[in-house]
């Protein structure tokens, strides 16, 4: 084989490489980054559109990080201005949960508001605390959805 013929494989081997190490760096980066919990960006736990008052952010506990990315837990989180506890909840009732506390949830006072909504056979757990500032911040949980 020529110099010239040598060179195409090992081109096309390089090529392979770089794409192969760009798919993976950028499956990786979401793990890294701050949002790493938030599944699909700009809706609320996959299903309905994020409110545009609601700003997107993830527990920084590295246990919570590594639920999520094992696939054992997944949480997502999201924080807006004034005390607003059930503020999410016309978009996860627009995709079909619904409450199980009722008006009153199954846990509230003037910091704190806990409810778990129901679909189907999914539970999610909803939580609101008042963070100083008077800003909410809303924690949804779960299990992961089981694979199609």
């Amino acid at each position: 084989m020529t110099r010239r013929g040598a060179r195409v494989p090992a081109l096309a081997l390089l090529a392979a490489l770089s794409l192969g190490l760009g798919v993976w760096w950028a499956s990786e980066s979401r793990w890294r980054g701050p949002l790493y919990c938030i599944e699909q960006p700009g809706r609320v736990w996959g299903l309905s559109p994020l409110p545009a008052e609601f700003t997107p952010t993830c527990p920084q506990s590295r246990s919570y990080r590594r639920e999520v990315r094992e696939g054992s837990a997944r949480v997502e989180q999201y924080t807006l201005a004034g005390w607003r506890p059930r503020a999410l909840f016309p978009a996860l009732q627009a995709a079909g949960f619904v409450s199980e506390g009722g008006e009153n949830g199954i846990y509230a006072d003037e910091d704190e508001y806990a409810d778990f909504l129901r679909r189907g056979g999914e539970q999610l757990q909803y939580v609101a605390e008042r963070l100083p500032g008077e800003v909410t911040r809303v924690t949804l949980s779960g299990r992961p959805a089981a694979p199609r």
